[in-house]
């Protein structure tokens, strides 16, 4: 098989994650791509959860579609996913914890009891070593090789040694060696691929990608689904030489940021859309004292408390309209782990570039969920400015917020001699003085206030050049380009071999920069497209909805989810299908 999708579930608690955790990574050691989904609630014990793990020999960028190998440590589980097993597929569990019988599979399907509780007492009174028998048993059946995934066991309890790890090891092995004896020919194996690869989850992308960036300070609080960024800089800030705070709320986290950055310190906060709701007046402070900022807004699905532990993109328009009044910022917004490294260091460049606020628009579906990366994607000393810092001329006053034609002004840090300045949130001179008082409606300071907003929006236009441009990935003769951002490009990808089999060829129109967007870049390919369908996770099309606005062009055929689950690539097939006149099949 070209392919393999191996789906486990349980309650919160049965340690879904762990076990779907180390197939992802021993699929990675055997040379292979993945891509691992990890769908849970928002509660300690109870609910059901589960962890899909899809290997192949090219890139996967989504989760894919249905199951070839299901564990399932509750009756619940396989009531859920039954309806998702393909041709083949095989059902594992334990018959002492429930009972199924090969007619309640579906057909095509096939049964394998694993007595997984009774390999677990084996070796010690704990039930979580059914984990471990019924890991091995997934193993054998995708094909892993034993070695490799008892390196990756002994891996991953890292300091527990001795019988904890003896027992998991012996409970894996035995559950490997009851598959091999009683699943019959394993044809739904897939082989190694030579070197192992890296995997990461979209924060921990976003976090080493800061670290090679340069960022000396991490202020945050914590905020489901972008806490394992603070998790990840705090777990190797002292190797990294970097500061991490928990702050006591979202307001203190940006402002702590804004501070250091301020001293000339390359500096981050990160947090969700009810975290960066609490930020947005600290932003335009940033906006106004053109501070450089760089502020991760993971996604989910909301508004209010919402869906703690679900996906969405309902924040566009928030992260454009943040903060009160005008100023400049970028937004930009990767959909893969790869491209979330890439994009945090431009990030951090282009903040650092043109001294304003970059937001880095994530969601829970790349936050959390894990992909394979190739070590040399990832450049951990990549070119990046330094702190630009403004020299003193002598006999000259310094002018911190210099009229310049590009917008970008000297800037100093605290300790420079001679080039002290005030950095008001108010309204300010060139040289910083604040207008917003006695000032404000005088004429001479009213035509001060308009040149001074003149010069900081004409940071767009360079933003605009400076961002990632749009990515055109597909057939030139696409019947249909889909125009996607963020996290749903990755079952586009996905979809589009499927279809151009079918004979329906697509093209993709990913906008990595959301904002400012490349409006003449974007009209022509909309204006050229035979027919677009817009694919976002949210209700009104936000995507589509600047578009409109920026380009004139409208997107008439719309594919919005907003139940917080991720696209899959069968729904995009059968919207393109439903549009071509080939059905929705």
């Amino acid at each position: 098989m070209s392919e393999i999708i191996v789906r486990t579930g349980g309650e919160a608690g049965d340690g879904i994650a762990s076990l779907g955790e180390m197939l992802t990574r021993s699929f990675a050691r055997m040379g292979l791509h993945v891509f691992g989904l990890n769908a849970y609630q928002s509660v300690i014990r109870g609910g059901h959860v589960w962890f899909q793990a899809r290997a192949s020999e090219v890139r996967p960028f989504s989760q894919g579609d249905g199951a070839d190998i299901l564990y399932c440590l509750n009756r619940e589980t396989f009531d859920i996913h039954r309806a998702d097993l393909r041709p083949g597929a095989i059902v594992i569990q334990d018959p002492e914890k429930f009972p199924l019988a090969p007619s309640d599979v579906p057909a095509g399907a096939k049964l394998l009891p694993v007595p997984t509780l009774a390999i677990a007492r084996k070796y010690a009174t704990q039930a979580i070593l059914q984990n471990a028998a019924g890991l091995g048993a997934m193993a054998y059946l995708a094909g892993i090789p034993l070695p490799v995934l008892h390196q990756v066991i002994t891996d991953s309890f890292g300091r527990k040694a001795g019988d904890v790890v003896t027992w998991n090891l012996g409970a894996s092995a035995d559950g490997y060696e009851h598959a091999r004896q009683h699943s019959g020919a394993n044809d739904r194996a897939v082989a190694p691929r030579g070197e192992g690869k890296l995997v990461l989850s979209g924060n921990q992308a976003i976090a080493l990608g800061a670290a090679a960036a340069g960022v000396k300070f991490l202020a945050q609080y914590p905020m489901t689904p972008a806490s394992s960024i603070m998790h990840w800089l705090a777990a190797h800030s002292r190797d990294l030489g970097i500061v991490v705070k928990q702050a006591e709320d979202e307001l203190a986290a940006i402002n702590m940021a804004i501070g250091a950055s301020f001293g000339g310190v390359r500096s981050m906060t990160a947090t969700s859309g009810g975290g960066f709701s609490l930020m947005v007046e600290a932003l335009g402070m940033a906006g106004m004292t053109e501070t450089p900022l760089v502020v991760v807004e993971s996604q989910r699905a909301g508004p209010s408390t919402g869906l703690p532990t679900k996906t969405e993109q309902g924040d566009l328009r928030l992260m454009i309209g943040a903060g009160q009044g005008e100023f400049p910022r970028a937004i930009l917004a990767p959909s893969h782990p790869k491209e979330a490294f890439l994009a945090t260091i431009d990030a951090f460049r282009l903040a650092e570039e043109w001294q304003t606020p970059v937001l880095l628009a994530s969601d829970l579906h790349l936050s959390e969920n894990f992909a394979t990366v190739d070590r040399d994607e990832l450049p951990l000393h990549p070119e990046i400015p330094s702190v630009a810092t403004a020299t003193l001329v002598p006999g000259t006053d310094y002018h911190r917020y210099q009229y310049t034609a590009s917008g970008v002004s000297p800037r100093s840090i605290p300790g420079q001699p001679g080039l002290q300045y005030v950095a008001g949130s108010d309204e300010h001179d060139e040289r910083g003085h604040l207008i917003s008082d006695v000032r404000s409606g005088v004429p001479v300071w009213v035509a001060e206030r308009k040149k001074m907003m003149d010069k900081r929006m004409k940071k767009l236009d360079g933003l605009r050049r400076a961002a990632p441009t749009p990515l055109v990935e597909g057939s030139p003769n696409a019947e249909v380009t889909l125009v996607a951002w963020g996290s749903t490009v990755g079952a586009i990808r996905d979809a589009m071999p499927l279809l151009d089999h079918q004979g329906i060829p697509t093209k993709l129109l990913f906008v990595r920069t959301v904002y400012p967007l490349a409006t003449e870049e974007i009209t022509e390919i909309l204006e050229n497209a035979k027919r677009t369908l817009l694919v976002e996770a949210n209700y009104s099309g936000q995507l589509g909805q600047l578009l409109r606005q920026e380009t004139g062009v409208l997107l008439p055929n719309r594919l919005l989810k907003y139940d917080g689950e991720p696209f899959y690539p069968h729904e995009i097939v059968a919207k393109v299908r439903e549009m071509t006149g080939h059905g929705g099949q």
